[in-house]
């Protein structure tokens, strides 16, 4: 191979020399023209722009979600968003002791630098600070036009800087080991009954729905009839638990009776066949705000949200426009009804057609009432709880 190009270089080499200099010329003249095109596009093919290999600007990109909502809830729901959009979700979450509240502070400091596009809240109260301190700001989701009479049940910020959906209850979980139906709780009140003594859990209650709830009975039933009640379950032993998932984990394997947690952890624990059942408090047949009975009244059943926000001056205002958008529609909600936390839809057809049992017995709920209530929420709170160590 080698002698015979050695073989052809010389016989080249020796026509060359056979011709007269005007064609050794032209053809030197079409060699170097030759070279210098082939130069030109290798060093433009070397320069040039790359071509994206990913999904394009319009689809593609990055959004970051700050979320207090469990990952094995929302992840179905990110990995739909992240395949339906080709946009890819960078998550950030907080400790299961202090989610929303975490996260809130982490937005609060974060407000002149934002660093979430963003917010998907497992409650309602710490969204409404956001919005009151202006580090959401308004957007308007496609599935507002199913709404002919407007976002349901209130559930919407006045400026559209916020939007609830996929429902969940505050209810007080039982062990099925040691009650009934008939015999567990079905009010708050009934939890400071002697016969509980040390075995009624909460989560600790400076953190997520718990506060949220604490700050709900202020605003239904006053300052004074919630610190007697707190008070009450305090001297009745009450356990504090690092999250509503550890209240049912408790129940189920005999720490405790009783405890207050949310309808999405009472699935799980059953759907990990641990002997846990719920029931939905009750509602006094009184007028609001009065002391008729013994101990703190009943309005019924607290309804806790979802909340979905944009961040105001997020790094990625696009992607998140569409990922807030595609976290209040209907094919998120549909997710959370059928995934594991069974999130009741505030859609009526959706929750009809996946066959929902509606939650009992509703309390009327006031979200302004509510957010005005946090301040004293959490002075009574840090005033009553401090003193309890968390068990173990």
């Amino acid at each position: 191979m080698r002698e015979n190009f050695k073989w052809r270089l010389q016989a080249a080499y020796t026509n060359w020399r056979g011709l007269d200099k005007p064609q050794q010329w032209l053809i030197a003249g079409g060699l170097l023209g030759v070279a210098a095109v082939s130069m030109a596009i290798a060093l433009f093919i070397t320069l040039r722009p790359k071509a994206a290999t990913g999904p394009t600007s319009a689809s593609g990109g990055e959004v970051v979600l700050y979320t207090s909502v469990d990952d094995f809830v929302a992840r179905p729901v990110i990995d739909a968003f992240e395949k339906a959009s080709g946009i890819k979700v960078k998550l950030v979450t907080d400790t299961e002791a202090t989610k929303t509240t975490g996260l809130i502070e982490r937005l609060l400091a974060e407000r002149e630098a934002p660093r979430a596009d963003v917010w998907w809240s497992s409650e309602l109260v710490g969204t409404q600070i956001l919005d009151k301190s202006s580090v959401l700001e308004p957007f308007a989701p496609r599935a507002q036009s199913e709404f002919a009479q407007g976002w349901p049940g209130g559930l919407r910020a006045a400026d559209g800087a916020w939007y609830g959906v996929a429902l969940r209850a505050r209810v007080i979980v039982y062990s099925t080991n040691r009650l009934s139906k008939q015999t567990a709780p079905t009010k708050l009140r009934e939890l400071t009954d002697p016969k509980w003594s040390g075995r009624v859990g909460i989560a600790r209650p400076q953190f997520g729905t718990t506060r949220t709830h604490v700050a709900y009975l202020i605003a239904e039933h006053g300052e004074d009839a919630v610190r007697l009640w707190l008070m009450e379950l305090v001297g009745n032993g009450v356990r504090l638990y690092d999250g509503n998932a550890s209240v049912v984990r408790a129940v189920a394997f005999g720490e405790i009776d009783v405890g207050l947690t949310d309808t999405d952890d009472v699935y799980v624990g059953k759907d990990n066949q641990w002997p846990v059942e719920m029931a939905f408090e009750t509602a006094d047949k009184i007028t609001k705000g009065t002391m008729a009975q013994k101990g703190l009244p009943s309005a019924g059943t607290l309804v806790i949200p979802f909340t979905i926000a944009k961040v105001r001056g997020g790094p990625n205002p696009n992607q998140a426009a569409r990922l807030a958008s595609f976290l209040v529609s209907a094919e998120a909600e549909r997710l959370l009804a059928t995934g594991p936390s069974k999130n009741i839809p505030i859609r009526d057809t959706l929750a009809k057609e996946l066959k929902m049992t509606p939650i009992p017995m509703m309390a009327p709920i006031d979200a302004k009432a509510l957010e005005a209530s946090i301040g004293k929420a959490d002075a009574l709170l840090n005033e009553i709880f401090p003193l309890l160590a968390p068990s173990s």
